[in-house]
């Protein structure tokens, strides 16, 4: 039972998880001190409201606290905003950096005849395995 647990434990997909979570909630902070010490003061400059939290509805004796939720989506869209520009713009153009070093794929030069399924010329015309007529260049 324990030896099933640890292969289960010990695989990659499990320690890759492990740490993706520890390195995502370390720049969760990083990014959640930019939130909120830079882009939401910023923000707060320019709409000349820097929090809006006191935003609410009373109806029938209940609070809607809408300023509430307004917090939660900006820092929602700023935190999207920063992963998706320091981290996803740059690993996509690193990737891309990192792939036009490779040569594009070689056009195929065999193709299956339909009748024998055996490998022949991309331009044969008839099949030298079992002489079946062979049309176009992709069977």
């Amino acid at each position: 039972m324990l030896d099933g647990f640890k292969k289960f434990i010990l695989r990659g997909n499990v320690v890759d998880m492990a740490v993706g979570v520890v390195i995502g909630a370390a720049f969760g902070g990083v990014v959640g001190s930019l939130t909120k010490g830079l882009l939401t003061p910023f923000i707060g400059a320019v709409v000349k409201l820097p929090d809006f939290s006191n935003l609410k509805y009373n109806v029938r004796g209940s609070d809607f606290l809408v300023g509430d939720f307004i917090n939660a989506v900006i820092s929602f869209l700023l935190i999207a905003a920063a992963v998706y520009f320091f981290v996803v713009v740059p690993v996509n153009w690193l990737m891309a950096r990192m792939h036009k070093d490779e040569p594009a794929a070689a056009a195929p030069t065999t193709k299956k005849c339909p009748e024998c399924l055996s490998e022949i010329p991309i331009e044969a015309k008839r099949c030298s395995h079992c002489t079946q007529v062979v049309m176009g260049k992709a069977a």
